[in-house]
């Protein structure tokens, strides 16, 4: 009978076949070595400064004072959670965010039930309505804050003397918009920008939906309105978990919005921006780095959720 070693030839050579496991673990280095320098260069990136900052958030370090800087424990934590400026801007923050939130999230589901109609310049409708998501933040927070809500010459004072005029009347009301309603004014200039993400993700699980258990159903009776309460909402709610979670991300993190239309006064300091404050108006740099540390762990929380989600949504349907 032929040896294995005949076969092989390794008899003849005097060479050891190579073991299967080690050619699968360098075939898998093979596939992994191209990606190495861009893991490198986003550790580099990303992780580094965030282990300086957990660093410097355990310092007591002052630009004002540059003698005392020293080692100071969980001080800065404890100032963080029992500073009342700080309570504020986390009250501020949640505020905002729910609000962007849920606003985003029902005018997106409207929308996207419209545009999940047929009619003609479907396609174009969809490009214009993403437009907004596609604006500089810093620009459309000027654009709410100059070509919208200026006083004087805004479009929605504008819009006011025009039906004013309608009427009649002589003497519009000319409100200023951002010193009235401060937050409201953060908080709309988002939702004009998020709420087409939101429609993206609601659109994409409304052309997923079963459409011939849509079309059964209306062909036994059930009326428009019972379609979308007991098929169309269940099927949406993980894409409505996944827009809410990963807008809840960015808008925690928001900080144009506010640095742009209100500069943080009349109580519309968030995190970021309360964070911005100490760093370079305090020069406190131990406690800003406290507090960042403490919101990156809470988006770490949120990204987690998020991504389970995510995972679901694959595990549901492993042919998307």
């Amino acid at each position: 009978m032929t040896s294995v070693a005949e076969k092989t030839g390794a008899g003849r050579t005097g060479l050891t076949p190579t073991p299967p496991g080690a050619a699968r673990r360098a075939a898998g280095w093979a596939r992994r070595a191209p990606l190495l320098p861009a893991l490198i260069f986003m550790i580099v990136v990303t992780q580094l400064p965030f282990v300086a900052t957990l660093v410097i958030s355990f310092m007591d370090w002052n630009a004002y004072y540059p003698d005392e800087r020293g080692f100071a424990g969980f001080a800065n934590f404890r100032r963080v959670f029992t500073d009342v400026n700080m309570r504020d801007a986390v009250w501020t923050t949640i505020l905002l965010t729910v609000a962007v939130v849920l606003i985003s999230l029902l005018l997106g589901l409207g929308i996207a039930l419209l545009l999940d109609r047929k009619f003609r310049g479907r396609g174009a409708v969809r490009t214009m309505m993403i437009a907004p998501f596609l604006v500089v933040p810093v620009a459309a927070a000027l654009l709410w804050k100059h070509a919208l809500y200026n006083p004087e010459y805004g479009l929605f004072n504008g819009g006011l003397s025009w039906l004013w005029g309608l009427f009649g009347s002589d003497d519009p009301p000319q409100p200023d918009w951002i010193s009235n309603m401060p937050l409201w004014s953060v908080i709309f200039a988002l939702v004009w920008q998020w709420t087409p993400f939101m429609m993206l993700i609601l659109l994409a699980g409304l052309q997923g939906r079963p459409l011939d258990v849509v079309e059964a159903a209306r062909i036994d009776g059930a009326s428009g309105w019972q379609i979308f309460r007991s098929m169309t909402l269940p099927h949406l709610r993980q894409y409505l978990e996944l827009g809410a979670l990963l807008g809840s991300i960015y808008i925690v993190q928001n900080f144009d919005a506010v640095f742009t239309i209100t500069s943080g006064g009349l109580g519309t300091a968030n995190l970021p921006y309360t964070i911005y404050q100490i760093f370079y108006q305090a020069h406190d740099y131990g406690r800003a780095s406290a507090a960042a540390v403490i919101v990156v762990i809470g988006t770490i929380i949120i990204a987690t959720f998020a991504l389970r989600t995510v995972s679901s949504l694959f595990r549901e349907d492993p042919g998307r």
